[in-house]
């Protein structure tokens, strides 16, 4: 189990770049779009260069879903598991690290045009992304908060999804509160949703140990997917071949956002 408070402070610690130029209000918005692509960039990272050879090799009018299946397969076999998400773009976060600062901007947008068309609508416009490098340009600190989340180890192998909920959640109880806002509006309590998954699946435990079972789960307000991990970590707790479908819905952008990334990987 990673330390979460630890990861909290490290992200929190970015807001301190952001005080003077950004109001208390603005932070979680631009600090929650930069973890989640940092979160990919992790994953991602060990299979960028198969990614962008095999995208080299494609005709320029494949249709887009043949090539999302082929570089979809590319990243399964380079990072050893199945993923929804890749990146043909060859740059990663240390490879961006490394080149020129002043080119940094277009790097960003570069590297974000190398996600599947989904994927950067999460960016584009539920988190408003291109704006947020375009404020941080202007205000001369994009460097100065790229170069921090450099510094953040968000890979699986050392945050897990469960765990990366808690730090989202974590994180934007405490955008609420310097922004005045009701955190609880934004997120249920962790033990909440222990309380919830377990009424719902506590009368339903000898059928779900069956073999060939399938269980759909939905959230009508589904925050950033924490009820939905957890729920389908505990029926695969019941049994690990169960096939569990998630689906939710989200009123805020910010929010939408972090859950539907949270699905892909």
């Amino acid at each position: 189990m990673s330390d979460i408070k630890t990861y909290g402070n490290l992200v929190w610690s970015v807001a301190d770049l952001l005080r003077g130029h950004f109001g208390q209000a603005e932070y979680g918005r631009i600090v929650l779009p930069f973890v989640v692509m940092r979160r990919l960039d992790c994953l991602l990272a060990p299979a960028v260069e198969a990614t962008k050879a095999e995208a080299d090799t494609l005709p320029a009018d494949i249709d887009p879903e043949d090539k999302r299946m082929l570089l979809l397969d590319v990243v399964s076999q380079e990072i050893g598991e199945d993923v929804n998400v890749y990146n043909s773009s060859g740059l990663t976060f240390e490879i961006i690290r490394g080149q020129d600062p002043a080119q940094l901007a277009p790097n960003l947008v570069t590297y974000l045009a190398g996600f599947p068309e989904d994927v950067r609508e999460i960016f584009e416009e539920h988190f408003g992304f291109l704006e947020t490098v375009k404020k941080l340009g202007d205000k001369d600190i994009l460097w100065q908060v790229f170069e921090k989340f450099c510094q953040i180890d968000l890979a699986p192998q050392e945050v897990t999804n469960i765990e990366m909920g808690y730090i989202f959640e974590d994180l934007i109880r405490r955008f609420s509160e310097v922004s005045n806002e009701t955190a609880g509006e934004h997120f249920t309590p962790r033990e909440v949703v222990q309380l919830i998954v377990k009424l719902l699946i506590d009368a339903d435990d000898e059928k779900l140990s069956r073999p060939g079972v399938v269980r759909h789960v939905y959230d009508p307000a589904c925050g950033t997917g924490g009820m939905l991990a957890y729920t389908e970590q505990e029926l695969k707790g019941f049994n690990p071949n169960i096939i569990v479908e998630l689906f939710g819905q989200e009123m805020r952008g910010e929010s939408y956002g972090i859950c539907k990334s949270d699905m892909l990987i």
